[in-house]
């Protein structure tokens, strides 16, 4: 039975984990995020989330989109390479509603699939 939960261990937590995919990323990009993806020998795929205050203003912003992002992770996660993935949040992604975000996100995990 496939369990949809976000474990500890599902998530990048230290500036090396981080380095390590900033290192010789895999891409995908839409104009208001990107996701950087590198293969990890773990056996399942982890993410790491930057949203930055320049680019969100305000916090409760930051903070909705950091779950949407988590919540669409935990969604696809098994579906997903074993790959270590950094979402970063661009100019602009505040203003797109919680249906656009999703859908975008979906699109994005879906080239890192293929």
């Amino acid at each position: 039975m496939v369990k949809f939960t976000l474990p500890r261990n599902s998530r990048l937590l230290t500036p090396n984990h981080f380095t390590f995919v900033f290192q010789k990323p895999q891409w995908a990009r839409t104009p208001h995020m990107t996701i950087l993806g590198r293969l990890n020998t773990l056996g399942y795929p982890r993410v790491g989330l930057a949203v930055a205050k320049k680019y969100v203003k305000y916090a409760h912003e930051r903070n909705r989109i950091k779950r949407l992002t988590r919540e669409s992770f935990r969604l696809h996660q098994h579906i997903l390479p074993n790959m270590d993935f950094v979402v970063i949040a661009k100019k602009g992604v505040d203003g797109l509603n919680n249906h656009l975000l999703i859908e975008a996100l979906g699109k994005l995990w879906r080239r890192h699939c293929r």
